[in-house]
């Protein structure tokens, strides 16, 4: 009978429960079934597997700049690694270019309407020009013995069949013949390469970025990624070293990925000397090429030609720029394992800041970063300067931000460093942590963001600086539902307004609350470490990622992941309501039970309480005496005297939780006490396991507590602070602002 009385009560506590628990969403479940499975290329853990695998492809290239014509023609030689355990039929090459073909389909990614008063940039962006050239023409493909392949151009991919399968473990050699319609930046959204135009001296800066057929990605867990670019979605390449070869007009200055390998053929004795002093300076960057001798080649504009070499080893990808109107500084930057020549490319309108701020940017982002992941690989860094928006290449950026008649503000200024630095920081995402940016865009700018935020808030402590915090993702993680995505979403199905906050700013954040409140920084950054070095030169998923970070900190994170990545919930904590109680001394009459129907709810700063401070005083709770039988031979030895004596004179509160907003987080509170000192205590996101929409817990306090916040220091973005104070705060209704402004 004593059994089935407490299943019984059991039972009715239960329901209880259940009637008070909003219906069970599953947050603390496992996310197994959102990853794709470990296998013997990708562990449980997140590390690369055993018989890990990929793809390499080297590139001997030979391109020709035709400054009149905008025209960049070129030839390339392929070799093909197959290193997977599959045989290929055919191959797919990018050709990111055709994207602005006016042929070309258009895949309706940045459309928008038309409304008055419209600025005619946006007008530019909205409606392509009439008459235009754009996109790669090839013209022959061929195999190393001469013969034709076939090939088929679809939109921004090329297959080319071969004549036998490429068996694995095998490679396959063969040659491509190109040319490419420069476009000008200004006129395409987006866009990533092109020239700049200067009226004023008639001549251009040309950014060629993606000029060439490269080798798509096949992978593991997709075969071949052969998406379409559709400029949101960026770039998912291959490993390969690289012998390059630009044919440029005499007077032109070309910076480019990799090591310049024939400088007596394109310097003068001065700036090789100059060269020369900068590999041992580390204090200051040395000019190269000087404002007056960039100013002497803009009047040249010679006819003549010549050819700059670089090679590059192990890297995805090659960029350049090329013009006579380039000053050119460059200094020695001291890592732990490595010395890399931190550089500037800029016109003498990027005077006088770029001369100050931009090597030294990429010397902070390579410091910074360095510590954060691993020692930069390469033998250099270079920053372009470019009127249009930033991107990245390996080695090589092109970035915007220029005075105007010689001045800058300070916003301008710290956003044009900001951006610098972001660019140089892409070379760890994606260039070397090589993630699929046509899948998944926050792999490589919510990463490198967070580490870019990272490096001004160290290197750029000054208050015009203003770094971003996890509370500036409020407005955006309280805006509509209807058009927010989740983070993990394929890059291109997010809308461009909210680009820069789902793929840039939420991952940021999350990692933020990670690294502060979650896990903690020490462990934090030795499993980031991890995840980067585990990861460097291959090509990483969510999953290896979030097994990862898991895997270095022994934290259960699957609920963060789910929240955070997964849904578009919002936090949203509420402290619904506040009891305050003192044990009543009564040693004598311990057998009395608490009066039903007089307990006071002390206070109410959310939806459930009445009373808005501590004005009532304490309620007074009587204890029982735990008899000992059935309750086993440990709890019969319970002291009831000193159980008594300990909570004499003390404080119990109980504290009722709402989560409104849907994510589950830890609760930061902070009590302030009657005689002025304050305590923080926090609670693990754990509280929420048994009812994902309301917690309550007692708290015992020696001392009278007199306000009640929660999260003071915003770690976390809270929706809606107003319901996390007790005593709760009257704000004021708009109509009393409008009054108190004097418009009455």
């Amino acid at each position: 009978m004593r059994y089935f009385l407490a299943i019984a009560l059991l039972i009715t506590s239960l329901q209880a429960f259940a009637q008070k628990a909003p219906p069970y969403s599953g947050k603390f479940e496992a996310i197994d079934r959102l990853l794709e499975p470990p296998s013997p290329y990708r562990t449980a853990s997140g590390a690369p597997g055993a018989e890990y695998w990929q793809q390499k492809a080297d590139y001997k290239i030979t391109a020709i700049l035709d400054e009149k014509r905008d025209i960049l023609s070129g030839q390339e030689t392929i070799t093909y690694y197959n290193n997977s355990p599959d045989d290929l039929k055919f191959l797919w090459i990018q050709l990111e270019q055709n994207v602005n073909k006016q042929e070309n389909e258009d895949f309706g990614s940045l459309g928008g309407g038309l409304r008055d008063g419209m600025n005619s940039l946006n007008m530019q962006y909205l409606v392509r020009p009439i008459d235009f050239k754009a996109g790669t023409s090839v013209n022959t493909v061929i195999d190393s013995d001469g013969n034709d392949l076939k090939y088929i151009v679809n939109n921004t991919m090329m297959r080319v069949d071969l004549k036998q399968p490429l068996a694995s473990k095998k490679s396959i050699t063969f040659s491509i013949t190109w040319q490419n319609h420069i476009t000008d930046r200004a006129k395409f959204r987006l866009s990533r390469e092109g020239y700049e135009y200067f009226p004023k001296d008639d001549n251009k800066v040309f950014l060629l970025g993606h000029w060439f057929p490269r080798m798509a990605v096949y992978n593991d867990t997709e075969g071949w990624q052969n998406k379409q670019f559709q400029r949101l979605g960026e770039f998912a390449l291959e490993f390969g070293d690289y012998e390059i070869e630009l044919t440029v007009p005499a007077d032109h200055i070309v910076a480019g990925t990799g090591v310049l390998t024939n400088e007596k053929d394109v310097l003068t004795k001065k700036q090789i000397s100059r060269l020369d002093k900068a590999r041992s300076t580390f204090n200051r960057p040395v000019i190269i090429i000087t404002p007056e001798e960039a100013l002497q080649n803009e009047r040249k504009k010679e006819k003549k030609t010549k050819t700059w070499k670089f090679k590059a080893q192990n890297v995805r990808d090659v960029a350049f720029a090329s013009s006579r109107k380039f000053i050119w500084d460059a200094q020695a930057v001291k890592l732990e394992t490595n010395t890399v020549m931190a550089m500037s490319f800029y016109p003498n309108e990027g005077l006088p800041t770029w001369s100050e701020e931009s090597t030294l940017a990429v010397k902070n982002a390579l410091e910074v970063y360095s510590e954060a992941t691993f020692d930069y690989p390469y033998p250099v860094a270079i920053s372009v300067n470019t009127s249009n928006i930033g991107m990245e290449f390996p080695m090589i950026s092109f970035n915007g931000g220029r005075p105007v008649n010689g001045q800058m503000t300070d916003p301008a200024k710290n956003r044009m460093v900001g951006t610098i630095v972001h660019e140089v920081g892409h070379n760890w995402f994606p260039m070397i942590v090589s993630s699929d940016e046509r899948k998944w865009m926050w792999m490589d700018e919510g990463l490198n963001t967070f580490l870019n935020e990272r490096t001004m808030k160290e290197k750029y402590p000054e208050p015009q600086y203003t770094n971003f915090k996890p509370k500036d993702i409020i407005p955006y993680m309280k805006g509509s539902r209807t058009t927010m995505r989740p983070i993990m979403t394929n890059s291109d199905n997010d809308i461009l307004t909210q680009m820069g906050s789902n793929f840039y700013r939420k991952p940021t954040a999350g990692l933020q609350v990670l690294r502060e409140t979650i896990i903690g920084k020490e462990l934090f950054d030795i499993a980031f470490k991890e995840y980067a070095n585990r990861w460097k030169y291959k090509h990483p998923n969510p999953s290896d990622l979030f097994r990862t970070l898991e895997d270095g900190t022994a934290v259960d994170l699957d609920w963060f992941w789910k929240g955070w990545f997964f849904t578009t919930d919002n936090i949203d904590i509420e402290l619904a309501n506040v009891k305050w109680f003192t044990v009543k001394d009564e040693s004598n009459e311990v057998e009395k039970k608490i009066k039903k129907g007089k307990s006071t709810k002390i206070a109410g700063s959310g939806s459930n309480g009445n009373n808005n401070d501590f004005s009532e005083g304490p309620q007074e709770i009587n204890l029982k005496s735990t008899p000992a039988a059935g309750y086993g031979q440990f709890l019969s030895r319970l002291n009831e005297t000193e159980v008594r004596k300990n909570l004499a004179g003390k404080n119990l509160y109980e504290l009722t939780f709402n989560n409104l907003g849907g994510l589950v987080m830890p609760i930061i509170i902070e009590w302030t006490f009657a005689d002025g000192t304050k305590e923080i205590e926090r609670l693990s996101a754990e509280v929420w396991r048994h009812n994902e929409g309301q917690f309550k817990k007692a708290f015992l306090k020696n001392k009278e507590v007199v306000n009640i916040v929660i999260d003071p220091n915003q770690e976390l973005p809270d929706v809606n602070t107003e319901n996390n104070v007790f005593p709760k705060v009257n704000s004021a209704s708009k109509f009393d602002s409008f009054k108190k402004s004097g418009n009455e």
